[in-house]
């Protein structure tokens, strides 16, 4: 079965009538949707939450740096659906599957998303279908989480379904990269599996890159994220470190990037955002424990990046004394609650971080971002819910620019008297006070 099943799912890619299935509509699974719609195939994508699917019908963008334009033309072909009835996954070919991976309160993985998903696609399955994660996980996951869950079905891996692994390498709104343009790593749990998956795949990327098995291209992913995140607490410890020494740590940097090589910029900032970096490093945290193996590069960097929220309050009280105020009762404004620059992304924001920290010390905070009016229910932050995009004035006592819009860049913050606590180095002179932090 397995050579008969393999040969049917190539054939089917080639002519495009292989029926692919998203599931999950975030950040990840939208863009892949649209990608196999835009080069021919026909796409089912599932979500449980009803209103992106009702969304997409109408032809609009929950998210920002996709046009509702690319979704209009996608549903103009009459090849994209979006549903919450998971029945219809037996409509489809393949089913890639796209949802969160967070961490629980004892930074250990939050595997409910998997399972459930998992669990959900059981009932619908049929012979001669491959499955493939895409969320990023620790090594092991599809082969020891996935995998068995698919197989409670009485379907068995090889015979009767294949499955693989593709991390997920979305970074929203970056203009120069997309998913169509970034290298995509494929693993499958046989040859076969990998061979199909790396044919479905290479309909839609530029190259894709095969290896080995599963646990690789799950590890490789995680070496993506780990890179960064010990890379940015390098630079977050060396910005305490100079400022005490009187020493703007962005003038540093750009200097040392002025090497041509042996070298590669990372900026400092409030704390670490997104899905990825403050989360993905500790899933290999928590399985190398396993193998009694203690991860202590990523722990400190860890430990580095929690602690840059503390610093920048602390940065704020230092500001507020320079004229006299205190913390407790002081007006604080922060700009920008999104993790990154242009985008309306709040997933883990340091934003959050700073507003409890600074509510629980008696400060009055508001917040502006222009790509979030409202803020909508979060998991970790249901307090915020509601809270609107207060307007940019000088009522204030304290402006903390949190997120480098682009939009904070044409401010003339020189109208301004009150201190400004600059985490990300948008500000270049004020009428009051400035703080980097």
């Amino acid at each position: 079965m397995s050579s008969d099943m393999k040969s049917d799912l190539l054939k089917k890619i080639s002519d495009k009538s292989f029926v692919v299935g998203v599931v999950g509509l975030g950040y990840v699974g939208l863009p892949l949707l649209l990608s196999f719609v835009e080069k021919g195939f026909r796409v089912v994508g599932f979500d449980i939450d009803a209103a992106k699917g009702e969304a997409l019908r109408a032809g609009k963008s929950y998210i920002k740096h996709i046009p509702a334009e690319r979704i209009q033309k996608a549903m103009a072909t009459g090849r994209m659906s979006a549903t919450t009835d998971f029945a219809k996954l037996k409509e489809v070919d393949g089913t890639l599957i796209a949802v969160p991976t967070p961490l629980n309160k004892n930074r250990e993985p939050d595997m409910t998303y998997i399972v459930n998903t998992a669990e959900a696609i059981v009932p619908h399955m049929r012979k001669g279908q491959i499955y493939v994660l895409e969320s990023t996980t620790y090594p092991g996951t599809t082969d020891e989480v996935m995998v068995p869950i698919l197989e409670t079905s009485t379907l068995k891996l090889e015979t009767d379904f294949y499955a693989a692994f593709s991390p997920e390498r979305e970074d929203p709104n970056n203009p120069e990269f997309h998913t169509g343009n970034i290298p995509k790593v494929v693993g499958g749990t046989s040859p076969e599996a990998l061979e199909v998956a790396d044919k479905l795949y290479g309909q839609i990327v530029v190259r894709t890159v095969p290896v080995s098995s599963t646990r690789v291209a799950e590890s490789s992913k995680l070496l993506e994220n780990i890179f960064r995140a010990v890379n940015i607490a390098l630079v977050n410890e060396l910005k305490v470190a100079f400022a005490r020494m009187g020493i703007d740590v962005w003038e540093v940097i750009e200097a040392a990037k002025t090497k041509p090589f042996g070298f590669m910029p990372f900026y400092p900032g409030p704390g670490l955002g997104g899905h990825c970096i403050p989360i993905d490093p500790f899933y290999l945290t928590w399985k190398a424990r396993e193998y009694g193996v203690t991860t202590k590069f990523i722990e400190l960097a860890g430990e580095i990046n929690t602690e840059m929220p503390n610093y920048v309050v602390s940065r704020v009280m230092e500001a507020l004394n320079e004229v006299g105020k205190p913390l407790k009762g002081s007006r604080v404004l922060m700009l920008g609650l999104a993790y990154k620059a242009n985008v309306d992304d709040m997933r883990e924001s340091p934003s959050f971080h700073l507003m409890e920290l600074l509510e629980k010390r008696g400060a009055a905070v508001d917040y502006h971002d222009p790509f979030i009016p409202v803020i909508p229910p979060t998991r970790e932050h249901a307090a915020f819910t509601g809270r609107r995009s207060a307007e940019i004035s000088d009522r204030y006592d304290l402006l903390l620019i949190a997120t480098g819009h682009d939009e904070y860049k044409k401010i003339d913050f020189n109208r301004f008297t009150m201190p400004i606590v600059d985490t990300r180095n948008l500000v270049r002179s004020s009428g009051g006070p400035l703080v980097r932090a």
